[in-house]
């Protein structure tokens, strides 16, 4: 049936969770779609984007036989329920076989190999790893020559095996892609345990310290793949461009396994995915060349497709799909007016496997609008108790409160219980962070953030990290980070201090000083204030909202300046609700509407001379 509203999701739910779900694990679904789809073309992989002679080809009965012999190759490495294959690659044919391989033989850890290697050997530890994948030695992303020398300076001596190399990798354990051609015969490794069992861990909010790990069951990123497949309507006919790294849930998960469950075609443009300059600047000759009918991409890439001309038959195009990060309505309108085709917005979080709502794509888009529930799960907006959501306090339709959430998705919680607070409740809600509203057809709206959670692109930035590393510094006082609305990005990160008495340090020393004690390179921030004093609540906390208002007023000051207004021609008022009104001189007005476009805020510009 075509989802459509929330009557037609209801409808679905009375045929039961079994019916609608009846396959429990990423393997079950792999399995099944290869059994029903054994020759068709499972993922196509662009090795060059001008070249399609030279694209890899991987049938859905080639995957599967795939993932059972890296299962073989990882039992024989010592993976086993309780221990992980940390997956520190690209999107890339064989790390989807070692994702799912991994899972098969014990569970899988991907990690963003961007984060220092002190901090990737505590997420090793943390997560049980057994064996290490790493993308090898090529031309296009080399981390490996850096990355391995200094995991094994850092005392891991875990085999780390290359993937997707070039050349040769010194210090490699092995290559996988040789390592499961050797065993692609052999007995059926039988994953254990239950659909409750964990598949993966995922760690999330780019914190640095102690490692933050999600804990996936099978059932939660089964249950996401499959519900998002029935959102977007999916079918075998699909070919769905998945630029997303694996250790993100977007590209595992929502926009991964969804095209896998249905039989569909996953299009991965290269090791560099949607930062693939040569296939994002033909994207609509790639569209006609693969008969592309999806494009999946957060609201910052979707914004440069925009401006690649329409230079070919793209009728085989239906859908965008985008997430990550707030969807502006603009940019949702630019697009269906450029292409003809619909955009569809999506909430998700790793906590949840990656997804909370989505627009179905047989309804309307609505401004703002996340979409609805996933089936089988409860979306509501709780209020508060001594500042706290609180379950017990449901807020009615309409009324703006704490988004929570409980179902199949929503994951048992962090590999450290001590985390859970705030976040995983009792009765098996979990707190997204965000502030929203539900409407009467059971569409959800984030209209704020409760939590402090800076989201660049779709990466998470946890501001207690870059608070910490700034209040580390003898002379800093007090520290707070936040993030400024940027048209791009959708957020940056941006931080307030104060001082100690005597010190001339300013803001570009304190960025120089964060450069080697942020894990993240996403985190580091673009703009670092010197404050008297911090805003602070009657209980002595910092009041975040009112350095949000502030860094409003730089970024369109910033995007000002760009466009040639001398500092102190534009009038910046931000409300409390973060509603901001803009005048600027009647002949820059179009200029500043064109460079504040895409910023994540309400906002009102109109003409006229500061008072």
């Amino acid at each position: 049936m075509n989802l459509g509203g929330l009557a037609d999701l209801e409808q679905l739910e009375t045929r039961g969770f079994d019916a609608v779900f009846p396959l429990k694990s990423p393997w079950d679904i792999l399995r099944t779609s290869a059994a029903r789809h054994s020759e068709r073309v499972a993922i196509r992989y662009l090795n060059d984007a001008a070249d399609p002679a030279r694209d890899t080809l991987v049938t859905y009965g080639d995957l599967a036989a795939q993932v059972m012999a890296a299962a073989r190759l990882f039992r024989e490495l010592g993976v086993v329920p309780g221990r992980s294959v940390a997956l520190l690659t690209q999107h890339t044919p064989s790390a989807q076989v070692a994702l799912w391989g991994a899972q098969v033989a014990g569970h899988a850890c991907p990690v963003n190999p961007m984060l220092k290697p002190d901090h990737i050997a505590a997420l090793l530890e943390a997560a049980g790893a057994a064996a290490v994948v790493i993308t090898g030695v090529n031309g296009e992303i080399d981390y490996w020559s850096g990355l391995v020398p200094a995991l094994r300076a850092a005392g891991v001596r875990l085999p780390i095996l290359s993937c997707d190399a070039d050349a040769d990798s010194p210090g490699a354990d092995g290559s996988f892609e040789a390592m499961i051609a050797a065993r692609m015969e052999g007995a059926e490794i039988v994953p254990e345990g239950d659909a409750h069992a964990l598949a993966a861990y995922y760690h999330t909010g780019g914190t640095t310290g102690a490692p933050k790990l999600v804990q996936h069951s099978r059932l939660n990123e089964a249950h996401v793949g499959q519900s998002c497949a029935l959102m977007h309507d999916l079918s075998p006919e699909d070919v769905v461009v998945n630029g997303f790294p694996l250790f993100h849930v977007a590209g595992a998960f929502v926009y991964g396994l969804s095209t896998l469950s249905a039989g569909g075609t996953l299009l991965v443009p290269g090791r560099l995915g949607m930062r693939n300059v040569a296939f994002v600047k033909t994207i609509w000759q790639q569209v006609e060349r693969h008969r592309i009918t999806v494009i999946g991409a957060v609201p910052t890439v979707l914004a440069g497709l925009n401006g690649v001309p329409v230079d070919a038959d793209i009728s085989s195009l239906r859908w965008f799909l985008t997430g990550g990060s707030p969807l502006p309505t603009e940019l949702a309108e630019a697009t269906e007016r450029k292409t003809g085709k619909g955009v569809r917005n999506i909430l998700g979080m790793t906590e949840c496997a990656g997804a909370i709502a989505v627009e179905p794509v047989h309804g309307p888009r609505t401004a703002l609008s996340c979409g609805l529930r996933m089936p089988f799960s409860e979306v509501a907006i709780l209020g508060e108790t001594d500042g706290d959501a609180d379950p017990a306090k449901g807020l009615a339709t309409g009324e703006t409160g704490i988004i929570a959430l409980r179902g199949p998705n929503v994951s048992a919680g962090y590999s450290d219980p001590s985390r859970n607070a705030g976040t995983f409740l009792p009765g098996g809600w979990l707190v997204s962070g965000d502030l929203g509203k539900l409407d009467a057809e059971g569409r959800l709206y984030v209209t704020g953030r409760k939590k402090d959670i800076i989201i660049r692109g779709a990466h998470n930035i946890d501001p207690q990290m870059i608070e910490d590393a700034l209040l580390a510094h003898p002379e800093v006082e007090n520290a707070a980070a936040v993030g400024m609305p940027d048209a791009y990005a959708g957020e940056l990160p941006v931080a307030f201090v104060t001082l100690r008495a005597g010190s001339v340090l300013d803001g570009p020393a304190l960025v120089a000083f964060l450069r080697g004690r942020i894990d993240d390179p996403v985190a580091l921030p673009k703009r670092i204030g010197i404050a008297e004093t911090l805003p602070l609540t009657p209980v002595g906390k910092i009041f975040k909202p009112t350095l949000r208002r502030e860094a409003i007023g730089w970024a369109i000051h910033g995007a000002a300046e760009a466009v040639g207004l001398e500092a102190g021609a534009v009038a910046v008022d931000v409300a409390e609700s973060l509603e901001t009104r803009v005048t600027v001189p009647p002949e820059k007005l179009e200029d500043l509407k064109g460079a504040l476009a895409g910023m994540p805020i309400t906002l009102t510009i109109v003409a006229g001379k500061r008072a």
